[in-house]
């Protein structure tokens, strides 16, 4: 069983975790991975949401199918006091279900960090440049999601490699986020000195992914050069997959939104539009295929995906090839 700073601290057999997807992390997914030893994340507006469980009755249906170790997902913007004020009672309802690994994003870690610090718990965050790592390691966290550029959703703008030398200095656990589906992708991530690999998109070609089977195919089917970004989800690059209702629609804002954009208050009411949009376009895409606008996250680790598999499967692989690498002598 490999082990290494981060599989001894999330308590983990296999350093891999399921990325938090909205709109794909249903409870079943979290559950299966985090079964087969790696590290299921809720994501609590799809929990909720998406896929219809009040949040702890959510957590304990994940408890009802495995009782190995969980994380929480806390997307700490600032978008508004009502909104920061829900994700903290969200929060305090994984702590007080026994959640103790959490990734936070979009913000300042530094609330979450005190809470989970309080109960012996853990908090990595996502970065995607060597000044939000220094920010994110000032606020007390202990380990950094290195997001780049081969990621779903919003994807970084620097290759792994390159991102791995800009924050390997903070020396704590690093997770390579982006562009990972095979075996292979998953050593060459360990071999450039990263803990661990987070997936997003391998994990929605799976069995237990209740997202639809057109958004499975379309992951199987599609090639990297089929990744595509736009700034009409959410107001900065979001990674997609390239369809004709894409194709048609265009990937970039227009004229006025974007200029809107570019104002210092007006860009946080524009991202707020895109955002609403496209919290029912993606539950959409994701529940009811194609058809229903056809905006499809995923990574350019389509390519290594060629079919849907139980996502135990796709755990077990991974933890193989670990204990083989480690058996090579790395």
């Amino acid at each position: 069983m490999y082990k290494n700073q981060f599989t001894q601290a999330a308590n983990i057999e296999t350093p891999v975790i399921c990325g938090a997807m909205y709109p794909c992390s249903n409870p079943e997914l979290v559950a299966a991975v985090s079964e087969a030893g790696g590290l299921g994340i809720i994501q609590p507006v799809s929990m909720i949401y998406v896929h219809g469980h009040e949040l702890r009755a959510g957590i304990k249906h994940i408890r009802s199918i495995t009782d190995k170790p969980i994380g929480f997902n806390a997307l700490v913007e600032k978008s508004s006091s009502r909104y920061e004020k829900r994700m903290r009672e969200w929060v305090d309802i994984a702590l007080e279900e026994g959640i103790k690994f959490f990734v936070t994003a979009l913000g300042t870690p530094n609330w979450v960090v005190e809470k989970a610090h309080s109960v012996g718990g853990i908090v990595y965050h996502d970065v995607t440049e060597g000044k939000w790592a220094k920010k994110a390691i000032d606020n007390g966290v202990d380990g950094l999601i290195c997001v780049n550029d081969r990621a779903g959703g919003h994807a970084g703008a620097l290759p792994a490699e390159k991102l791995y030398e800009e924050v390997s200095g903070f020396k704590v656990p690093l997770i390579c986020a982006g562009g990972i589906s095979t075996e292979g992708d998953f050593v060459k991530a360990l071999e450039t000195g990263y803990s661990g690999v987070q997936m997003g998109t391998r994990f929605i070609a799976t069995d237990e992914c209740s997202s639809h089977n057109d958004y499975k195919d379309i992951i199987i089917k599609a090639a990297e050069e089929d990744i595509v970004l736009t700034d009409k989800i959410s107001g900065v690059p979001v990674s997609i997959i390239r369809t004709p209702y894409v194709e048609s629609q265009g990937v970039k804002a227009g004229p006025i939104a974007k200029y809107l954009l570019k104002g210092r208050v007006t860009k946080k009411w524009m991202r707020m539009i895109y955002t609403l949009r496209s919290f029912f376009r993606l539950k959409n895409a994701s529940q009811k295929g194609k058809g229903y606008l056809e905006y499809f996250q995923a990574g350019k680790s389509v390519g290594g995906i060629s079919s849907v598999e139980p996502a135990g499967e796709i755990v077990k692989r991974l933890a193989k090839a670990a204990d083989d690498w480690v058996g090579d002598g790395p």
